[in-house]
């Protein structure tokens, strides 16, 4: 058997030309991050390896360039917390607002229903007591008068609804909220961003 080994000179121009490819990676993954912050997006390992043309595991495996994205991703995630953070106060305060008045709304609907419910109670009652006494120019008054409050009924219940449809949608978009803080507040506790 005859086996032939690869000549010194060779194996180092193999190792010389793998350095100068590992040290050009390097470089665009550098000025991806400079890049990335230029435009202030939010720097991760998969957007460096996307705009550096390197592969996920170069990031991972490669120190110096492992080093560079963990240093990038923590001074981007100090910046990026602060202005969410008082991003999420501004949303919270407004959805928290929102979810007040549309409580005092509905509060408000009910208490007009429920009067309404019982002016026609009271209404109907004196109809059934003086329906003998009453002239056809009377009845016909109050049958109106109940068509409309009965209209007016309908469009409280209609209000209400509406009311209600908004409180749970502002009670819905507060608790999306408090999990984006959370999720928000898991990130800063945990810069190295898991993907």
């Amino acid at each position: 058997m005859n086996t032939t080994a690869i000549p010194g000179p060779r194996t180092a121009a193999a190792l010389a030309a793998r350095r100068r490819k590992t040290e050009t990676a390097l470089e665009r993954v550098r000025q991806a991050i400079a890049r990335l912050r230029r435009e202030k997006a939010q720097v991760t390992v998969a957007a460096v390896a996307r705009r550096a043309d390197v592969s996920r595991t170069f990031l991972y495996d490669n120190a110096e360039a492992k080093a560079a994205v963990a240093t990038a991703m923590a001074q981007a995630g100090e910046r990026r917390s602060r202005t969410l953070a008082e991003q999420d106060d501004e949303r919270e305060a407004t959805w928290r607002e929102r979810a007040l008045n549309a409580e005092e709304a509905l509060k408000a609907a009910h208490g007009e229903i429920l009067a309404q419910r019982t002016r026609i109670g009271k209404l109907l009652g004196q109809i059934r007591d003086l329906e003998a006494e009453w002239t056809q120019e009377a009845v016909q008054r109050i049958t109106t008068e109940n068509t409309t409050l009965k209209q007016r009924v309908r469009q409280l219940t209609t209000d209400n609804r509406t009311l209600d449809e908004r409180l749970k949608a502002a009670r819905s978009n507060l608790r999306f909220q408090d999990r984006r803080v959370a999720d928000l507040e898991a990130q800063i506790a945990d810069p190295t961003g898991k993907e």
